[in-house]
This record gives structure tokens, sequence and C-alpha cells, in this order.
């Protein structure tokens, strides 16, 4: 099977001008866009990735979507797999602050990195990298996701491509420090029926409490008085 899930950890580190961490248990899946799993009906309720969620319409396939997206920055999308790491629906919720595509050449190197953000105002933006050996990249930051957080500094990203351990890193830093971060780490664990089932049983509802406490979270800090910066239109990525 071409998919896999890791379960593990997604952390939030808030350092100015407040410190702050919320820590949250985890699953996401690595699938290959030319090799989507199916399951059973019964696990189809936890298990649907859908281009609307991500790219575009169901007028064509993921892997199309990125294709096109690509050649649209000038890129030839021809060569190797795009490998995803992202979170399914869940009873037809899905939330997905951070969506990866590795682009692959032939040999199985990463030419390119997608790094998908979606914040909760239903709005999403693509940022294309081209990292380092080890998986490192920087990127200015040019779209608004947090309200306690202006549109300025930098992105310093290190998203390896997975392989038994998961280890995802994304540093905000601004006026020469880092004033938030977020990492995602898990464990390898098969995708087969029985596996999907053992984890979405011991994770159950992710998308909605996710969702539900990163509302709380936010909620928090306004409570704390930290400044908002209002929301910018958002600026819109070439579908």
């Amino acid at each position: 099977m071409s998919a896999t899930l890791y379960v593990g950890r997604l952390t939030h580190t808030r350092r100015a001008p407040l410190h702050r961490v919320f820590r949250h248990r985890h699953y996401v899946w690595l699938v290959d866009l030319d090799d989507l799993p199916a399951y059973p009906w019964w696990l189809r309720p936890f298990t649907r990735i859908l281009p609307s969620d991500h790219f575009g319409g169901p007028d064509r396939p993921l892997r199309a979507h990125v294709d096109a997206w690509l050649s649209d920055q000038g890129i030839d999308p021809t060569g190797g797999r795009v490998l995803m790491l992202t979170s399914a629906r869940v009873f037809g919720h899905v939330f997905n602050p951070l969506t990866v595509y590795w682009c692959l050449t032939p040999a199985g190197d990463t030419a390119w990195v997608i790094a998908e953000v979606h914040n909760t105002y239903g709005e999403r933006h693509r940022y294309l990298l081209r990292p380092s050996p080890t998986g490192r990249a920087r990127t200015d930051k040019t779209f608004y996701v947090s309200p306690f957080l202006d549109v300025a500094g930098e992105y310093r990203m290190h998203l390896p491509l997975p392989r038994e351990r998961l280890a995802l890193t994304v540093t905000l830093v601004q006026r020469g420090r880092s004033v938030f971060s977020a990492s995602l780490t898990g464990r390898h664990r098969g995708a087969a029926s029985a596996d999907v089932l053992r984890t979405v049983l011991a994770h159950p509802l992710l998308p909605q409490r996710v969702s539900l406490a990163i509302r709380v979270h936010g909620t928090l800090l306004w409570l704390r008085r930290l400044p908002v910066f209002p929301r910018r239109p958002a600026v819109r990525t070439p579908r």
C-alpha cells in the first residue's frame, strides 16, 4: 500500500509577546497522489482526501491539479512521484493547518516542496520551496494565519521527507527573533484497514477536536489582551 499513517504530536509554541505552548495528539496521512488509498465503505467516513480541500474541484485528480499549479509557476511537473502529508476528512470535516507536498525526481530525490497553509477563515496559500538536501528552506510570510501575528517576517522550515519518523518544524522569525514555531512529530504506522480503525478509535473526531482546541486557545490569548492584527485580503494562489 502506498499510503501510511504517522501518529504523534502537534506542538505550537508562542514566544512573544508572551510564552505559551499548545500540544495535541495527532495523526496524519502520507499518500502518493498517483495511488490514493481506497478503503471499505465503513472506513470511508474517516479517510476521504478530496481535491476541493486543497487545489481545486472534483473535475480532475489531485495530482493533475498539482501539476497544473507547478506549470503556472514555470516548473515542468513531469518527473517522479508527488507525496502529500495531510489530514483526511472525518465525518465530513477536515482542518489542515499545513499540508506538505514533496515533488520527487525519477530517482526519488526531493526537487521541490509545496507548503500549503490553511487558516481558520477558510483561506489557503501555497509556498513553493526549493529545500536543501536536509529539507531546510526559507520563505517570506505573505499569508494571514493568526490574528495575533502580523503578516511579516520569514518562515524557516525544516521539512524532510518522512521515513520511519516524522519530524517537521516551521518557525516564524520577525525582527530578528523567533516569535512562533510549530512542530509535527510522529512514528510510522501501517495504513491497512485494521491500522486505520485502531488509529481513528484512539483519536476520535480528530479534525473537530483540533479545530475547537485552536479556537479555545485563541480565545484565551484574546482574554490575555494579546494585540490583534486585522486580517488583510488573502493572497490568492493560482488554481
